[in-house]
């Protein structure tokens, strides 16, 4: 008699504060086809968790806040499936990546992690070029083969020892700021996480460094990822990305400069 085959399966990890805008788009894309959709939770007051509520009970909240990193890893110890697929509140699953993701789990292929490719929708239009697109992300792995680095911000999916990372097709739909003030909160907030980060390292900066960076951000964008090809916004992104690295450099020099005496 032949052994009928296990089924592989899959939870949907999120980690979340305040994300009652975005998330039912998000969960709704899950619906239906992962086993489970597991949410940690940072502290919310809106409501996040009364709209997660249709979707899972595997909502849970870890309110000592130590940076992204490892509330990714403290999510991913909640997990009991045997892949994980990570996803933020806004983003949105389209069918052919939910088909791709599907394949991968069926063929199973050990000692793989796979990306995806993220398409951003930035200030009314898609982002094509301005080396936002493609923009590959590690997202899916088996839950005994990777976990996430320790880092602030900017964390970084770890894969095990010859782990291979494979590109699924299909894109993961990113709608990431809701208007200028939205991009300028959320810059701050991962500037200072930056900087802090760097704080801790030991790193210093100054004022020139801070504007050189600005600078070669602004040209990379812009010229050298063609983000003159994405129009108005792609010019806007490139001034705005470059602002927010000289506020990152910025904000280190000043941690060093002379405190006032009391």
């Amino acid at each position: 008699m032949t052994e009928k085959l296990q089924k592989n399966t899959i939870s949907a990890v999120l980690i979340v504060k305040n994300e009652s805008k975005n998330l039912d788009m998000c969960l709704n894309s899950l619906n239906g086809w992962v086993d489970e959709i597991v949410i940690l939770d940072s502290g919310s007051t809106d409501d996040t968790q009364k709209i997660a509520s249709k979707y899972t009970q595997q909502f849970h909240q870890k309110l000592d806040w130590q940076g992204f990193g490892l509330q990714r890893q403290a999510a991913q110890k909640l997990i009991k499936t045997d892949y994980i697929l990570w996803i933020d509140a806004d983003e949105v699953v389209t069918e052919t990546l939910k088909n791709s993701i599907l394949t991968a789990l069926k063929q199973n292929q050990k000692k793989t992690a796979y990306s995806i490719n993220r398409k951003s929708w930035v200030f009314g239009r898609f982002i094509e070029h301005s080396g936002w697109y493609p923009d590959r992300v590690t997202r899916l792995y088996r839950a005994d083969e990777a976990n996430y680095s320790d880092d602030l911000v900017h964390e970084k999916v770890l894969l095990n020892n010859d782990v291979r990372l494979l590109p699924l097709e299909g894109d993961l739909i990113h709608y990431t700021y809701d208007d200028l003030q939205h991009y300028l909160v959320k810059s701050a907030s991962y500037a200072k996480l930056s900087a802090d980060q760097k704080e801790q390292q030991g790193k210093t900066s100054s004022l020139s460094k801070a504007s050189l960076h600005a600078f070669a951000c602004f040209v990379k964008m812009y010229l050298i990822k063609r983000g003159f090809l994405d129009g108005k916004q792609g010019f806007l992104l490139a001034i705005l990305s470059a602002h927010s690295t000289f506020v990152k450099y910025a904000d280190l020099w000043i941690r060093s400069q002379p405190k006032p005496h009391n």
